[in-house]
């Protein structure tokens, strides 16, 4: 109850207690004639707990005229605190998804994830992970990111090791992070030196490359424990899951070799010889054939995906041409290489086998992937330190946008 206050001496019981030197203020009750009043303006609130009323000397007649009186006051007293009261600031509305989807680049020398909004056709986040962020999967359910990190020194062929520092292990392992929160949420143990990696159909299970130690480890999503290990040839790198989810294929850089692992029985089923410094493989969405990138022998080898046995070699021309990473259109017609040094994709009909078309992307294009409905591709070109995002009705490069240091590996997510 708000009330005014005569210097709070004993003999004035009739009115509640203020503090000392307080007066009511916007809001409070003052008493004047006729009434209780509010005053426009006073020189401090007086909050509601500060009164301290003391009702005992009021001439009360009966016990229920007393309990009136208190109950009237404690009205009171709630309503000039509720006049006080700010209103609920409004909730926020929830952030759209991007219309046209999302692009996550890792930036092996940033030690991070570029977040590109595809439509605005600009960076929106900036993801921390740890080092030399590689290889990059997308959960089945697309909540998940499944990134490469590796401590050890990057090596451009022609370095000499002995020259380089000592590499940090403490850094290796599989990056898992929140698609809608955009953040790492753990690391988990996968060999060493991890560069790509594959997700089974599943997603219960990861199969990764350990590029200095030349093995495929296979692990637990949901604990990281090591489920088992293969050795799979010098310098593993591209490690891919056929769509029908039966095997992975893992590539060779310094036997080039490709060998076959059953993923039931977690059992290598066969190798087989490719041409010089495989880099990928990209299988048809049937799961018909596959089409293994073979960098030094500026060629693609086309494999029965079934038997395991190279069918035929396509050669391909042009300066500079490394064939690097692939995807094939969602309807399996065409296949999309790119081509490092050579600054193009290199699109191959399936139908013939043969090269129908250069598309120039930009520097070193190594990661590629496509749009959900194939109508987009998308590059990461790593000198230049931008994604190219190519039309591919026109087979025509409408835009690029700068991301981090050194983008590698790009992952599509609607």
């Amino acid at each position: 109850m708000c009330l005014h206050n005569n210097n709070n001496t004993p003999d004035n019981r009739r009115n509640a207690s203020l503090p000392k030197n307080a007066t009511p203020g916007p809001g409070s009750c003052q008493r004047q004639p006729g009434g209780w009043v509010r005053p426009s303006q006073g020189r401090r609130i007086v909050q509601p707990w500060e009164f301290a009323g003391d009702y005992s000397g009021l001439p009360m007649r009966t016990g229920a005229m007393r309990r009136a009186i208190l109950l009237l006051s404690a009205a009171l007293s709630s309503a000039c605190s509720s006049a006080e009261a700010p209103p609920a600031p409004a909730a926020e509305p929830a952030a759209a998804a991007p219309a046209q989807g999302r692009l996550f680049v890792t930036n092996e020398s940033g030690g991070d994830i570029s977040v590109v909004d595809i439509g605005a056709q600009k960076v929106v986040a900036t993801i921390p992970v740890g080092k030399r962020p590689r290889g990059i999967r997308l959960s089945p359910d697309g909540t998940l990111l499944f990134v490469a990190l590796s401590g050890s020194p990057m090596a451009p062929p022609g370095v000499d090791e002995k020259t380089l520092p000592p590499p940090d292990k403490k850094a290796d392992g599989i990056g898992v992070v929140s698609v809608a929160d955009l953040k790492l949420l753990r690391v988990l143990p996968a060999g060493s030196d991890p560069e790509q990696t594959a997700v089974t159909s599943d997603g219960q299970r990861l199969f990764v490359a350990n590029e200095d130690t030349g093995q495929l480890t296979a692990l637990s999503v949901a604990d990281g424990t090591t489920l088992a290990t293969f050795k799979v040839g010098e310098e593993p790198e591209g490690v891919e899951l056929r769509p029908d989810g039966g095997v992975i294929y893992v590539t060779s850089e310094e036997d080039s070799q490709v060998s076959v692992i059953d993923v039931a029985s977690l059992k290598l089923l066969k190798t087989f010889k490719v041409g010089p410094r495989p880099r990928s493989t990209t299988f048809l969405p049937n799961s018909s054939r596959a089409y293994v990138t073979s960098e030094n022998g500026g060629s693609v080898a086309v494999v029965d995906a079934k038997k395991h046995v190279v069918l035929e070699t396509v050669q391909l021309s042009g300066e500079l041409i490394r064939p690097m990473g692939g995807v094939a259109s969602p309807d399996g017609s065409q296949v999309f290489i790119s081509t490092g040094r050579g600054k193009n994709v290199v699109v191959i009909d399936t139908a013939s086998n043969k090269p129908v078309a250069f598309i120039e992307v930009g520097d070193r294009p190594w990661g590629i992937t496509t749009s959900r409905d194939g109508k987009t591709l998308f590059t990461a070109n790593g000198p230049s330190n931008d994604i190219s995002i190519v039309d591919l009705a026109t087979r025509t490069v409408r835009a690029k946008v700068k991301v981090g240091n050194r983008p590698w590996g790009v992952v599509y997510v609607p």
